[in-house]
C-alpha cells in the first residue's frame, strides 16, 4: 500500500511538472503586438572552420502597439546573441506594422553539425519565442564534420 501511494505521488508531481513546463499564457490584449519572423529557422548550411558565423534573423511587428524585446538567448556558450559587447537585437521599440533584426553569432571552431535554439522575449501576445539555427562546420582540416 505504502509503494502504491508513494508511485501516485510521484505520477502525480511528474503530470504537474510537464503541465507547468508547457504552459505558454497568451497575452490575451487584442491590441498586443506580435512578432512575425520571415523565416524561423536560419540554415548555415556548410561553412568553413572559423568563418563568419554572423547571421540575422528579419522580422516584423504584426500587432497593433509597439513591440518591445526584452532579451534574446542561446542555448549554449557557442551562439552569442550579444555581438561586441551590445545587444543583437533592437532596444528601442518596434511600431506596429515596422521591421528590424536580431543578430546571431555561432562559434564556427566548433567542428560538425549544429542545431541550436535561440529564445526571444518580448511584449508579443507570446511572450516567448523559439528560433533555430543550423548548419555544419567543416573539420579544420578542410575534410568534412
Amino acid at each position: 500500500m505504502k509503494k502504491f501511494i508513494s508511485l501516485l505521488f510521484f505520477a502525480l508531481g511528474l503530470n504537474f511538472g510537464l503541465n507547468a513546463q508547457e504552459s505558454v499564457i497568451p497575452n490575451m490584449d487584442p491590441n498586443a503586438p506580435d512578432i512575425k519572423f520571415e523565416t524561423e529557422v536560419l540554415d548555415y548550411g556548410v561553412v568553413e572552420y572559423d568563418a563568419n558565423g554572423l547571421r540575422e534573423f528579419k522580422f516584423t511587428n504584426t500587432g497593433k502597439t509597439p513591440l518591445t524585446i526584452t532579451s534574446v538567448s542561446g542555448e549554449c556558450g557557442c551562439t552569442a546573441t550579444t555581438i561586441d559587447g551590445k545587444p543583437g537585437w533592437p532596444t528601442e521599440p518596434i511600431l506596429p506594422g515596422k521591421s528590424g533584426v536580431i543578430k546571431v553569432k555561432y562559434d564556427t571552431q566548433r567542428e560538425g553539425r549544429f542545431e541550436k535554439n535561440v529564445t526571444v522575449t518580448s511584449n508579443a501576445k507570446f511572450a516567448t519565442k523559439k528560433i533555430r539555427i543550423k548548419g555544419e562546420v567543416k573539420s579544420k582540416s578542410g575534410t568534412g564534420g
